[in-house]
This record gives structure tokens, C-alpha cells and sequence, in this order.
């Protein structure tokens, strides 16, 4: 009796179970399972779409746009910041010479450690690179004319800053400058600095054992090495190269700015590097970069140095943006 009871219930609850959401533990008064199972009768959730937000459609396609330029912006920005950051992790490695240094380091022997004897240029020609390193560092300008023209060779150079730059021969041509009272011309200052004067006055002014600083200087950034040579009675001091990487790399760069990354520009070019190249050729150095090229590449050089030879320097520095008249003023005294 209670066994067909049980039965007919069972039978009475399914058709209800198949229009219910309840589970089966429910009906059956069961509490025994704390998580009943799920009927797989019962429907799942309808997903119903939101309506779109008011407003009309083109300002949202503008918000659209404006968010992917934001976002295009800041991954152009990031990596404009990686580019930099490894670039200064490059300039880090490398060692820094100034255009002195550099000068010097084409015109000295690989293996004897020290210029030659006949090259009578290379010392007025470290003096004109003082003045434009002084001048790319931001210390010194040239005197501003206003609407008046005044050659490059007679306009006075001013201090434009007095702080030290760190390196020894800088630092004292930039303490004659600012001393002198009234300001001398880029002319005069390479007479002064290389002791070329008639005026006793101005001999205090001479930068003295340039040469051989500049190569103590090489030897504490590891480039050159000192040795001692026997020339019959007399031992002197030399400087042979130890850093062979560091000429090749600078040699390759200057081959490269008058070959593979050469622009008919001038305005374009590394302000660094023009000067490099016009003064090696006003020391009579430059003919050392070039000596390993073969002698199609050695014609296109040479013509396009030449060139920059040709230009008009006072025309040149008016059309130049980035005011350094020093520069160009060095370059209008050693073309004469």
C-alpha cells in the first residue's frame, strides 16, 4: 500500500517538474543536498542587448577616432622614448673626444705616436677648433650686428656663458675671452691662442703644449698609449694608438658624410661633423681619412669637399638656424 502510493505520487509530480524551474530536491522536501544540481529542463538567462547610448551617431565615431589617435600618439611617443633611451645608452658606450681630440687623432701616426714634422697647419688649426667647440657647447657667439652687415672675420666674439665645460683647454681660452675688455674678433683670437702676434700684449693669451695635452687627454680615455722614441741625441715623448676602434670609427664617419650619407644641403649636415671635416682639411689631416678609399670614391670626396670650400660663409651663416656664426667665422679665416 505505501509502495503504490509512493508510485502514483512519483507518477502526479513529473508532469509538473516538466513545467517547473524548481530542482527535484525541493519538491521531494529533501535537504540533504546543500547544492542541488541543476534541472536540465529549466532555461538559461536571456542575454537580452542594451540599447545603444543616446546621442548621435557621428560624435560617437568622432570619440572613436579621437581615442585610436590618443592611442596611436602614446605608442609613437613610447617609442620615440625607447629610441632615445637607447641612443643615449650608445652615446654612453662610445667615448666622447672633442673636435680637437678628433683632429689630432687623424693626424698622428698609428705606430710612431706623433704628427708630421712638415704638417705646419695642424696648430693654427686646433686653435680655430677651440673656438667653435667653445661655440657648439653655447659659451661664445659672435656679436649681433642688427640691420647693419658686418663680415664674419671683423664681428667681435662675446662670452655668452662662463661655465666651465670640464675640459682644461676650453676652460682657459674661455677665461681670456671673458678677461678681455673690449671683445676681439675670431681673427685675432686664433693669432692670440697660437702666439702668432706681433703685440707683446696679448702673448699671455697663447695656449701652450696643446698637442701634447690633447694626447694626455687621448691616453686617460684609453685611445692613445706613451712611449718614449730615440731620435739620435734626444729621447722625446709619443703617443701610439692603443684604441685602433676608435680612429677606424672615426674615419668611417667622416668617409661617410661626403659618400654614402651625403647631402647637397649644407644646412642639413651635423654641425659637428662639417666642422670636422673643413678644419682637417684647414690642418691638413684630411687627406689621412681618405687615403684608404679606392680612387673612384677618392674623386667624389675631394669634389665634394671642394665645394664646401667654394661656399660663401657670410651668405651661409645668415640662411643657418641655429646661430653659430663662430663657426662659420672660423671657417671665413682659415679660407683665406
Amino acid at each position: 500500500m505505501i509502495v503504490s502510493l509512493f508510485s502514483a505520487r512519483r507518477l502526479v509530480w513529473f508532469p509538473q517538474r516538466a513545467h517547473s524551474r524548481t530542482t527535484p530536491g525541493r519538491l521531494l522536501g529533501s535537504s540533504s543536498n546543500p547544492h542541488p544540481q541543476e534541472s536540465p529542463y529549466s532555461e538559461p538567462p536571456i542575454n537580452r542587448p542594451q540599447p545603444p547610448a543616446p546621442g548621435p551617431a557621428i560624435g560617437r565615431e568622432e570619440e572613436l577616432h579621437d581615442e585610436n589617435r590618443n592611442a596611436a600618439d602614446k605608442t609613437e611617443n613610447s617609442q620615440n622614448e625607447s629610441d632615445e633611451s637607447t641612443d643615449q645608452e650608445d652615446n654612453g658606450k662610445s667615448t666622447r673626444l672633442t673636435l680637437m681630440e678628433q683632429i689630432l687623432l687623424l693626424g698622428l701616426k698609428d705606430r710612431e705616436g706623433y704628427t708630421s714634422f712638415w704638417n705646419d697647419c695642424i696648430s693654427t688649426g686646433l686653435r680655430g677648433c677651440v673656438l667653435i667647440e667653445l661655440a657648439l657647447r653655447g659659451r661664445i657667439e659672435l656679436e649681433n650686428t642688427g640691420m647693419r652687415r658686418k663680415q664674419l672675420t671683423t664681428r667681435k666674439v662675446i662670452v655668452k656663458s662662463s661655465e666651465p665645460t670640464g675640459d682644461v683647454i676650453l676652460d682657459e681660452a674661455l677665461r681670456h675671452m671673458k678677461e678681455t675688455n673690449p671683445p676681439e674678433s675670431a681673427t685675432s683670437w686664433i693669432e692670440y691662442l697660437s702666439g702668432e702676434t706681433w703685440n707683446p700684449l696679448k702673448l699671455r693669451y697663447q695656449l701652450r703644449n696643446v698637442r701634447e695635452r690633447l694626447a694626455k687627454n687621448l691616453v686617460e680615455k684609453g685611445v692613445l698609449t706613451t712611449d718614449k722614441q730615440n731620435f739620435l741625441l734626444f729621447e722625446i715623448t709619443t703617443h701610439p694608438l692603443s684604441d685602433g676602434n676608435q680612429k677606424t670609427k672615426l674615419i668611417k664617419e667622416v668617409q661617410d658624410a661626403v659618400l654614402g650619407k651625403w647631402t647637397n644641403d649644407v644646412h642639413r649636415m651635423d654641425k659637428r661633423m662639417l666642422s670636422l671635416i673643413m678644419m682637417a682639411h684647414a690642418s691638413d689631416v684630411l687627406e689621412n681619412a681618405f687615403a684608404p678609399l679606392n680612387d673612384q670614391d677618392y674623386e667624389i670626396a675631394m669634389k665634394r669637399v671642394r665645394s664646401l670650400l667654394e661656399m660663401e660663409f657670410d651668405a651661409e651663416s645668415v640662411k643657418d638656424k641655429k646661430n653659430v656664426d663662430v663657426m662659420w667665422g672660423v671657417f671665413e679665416v682659415f679660407s683665406k
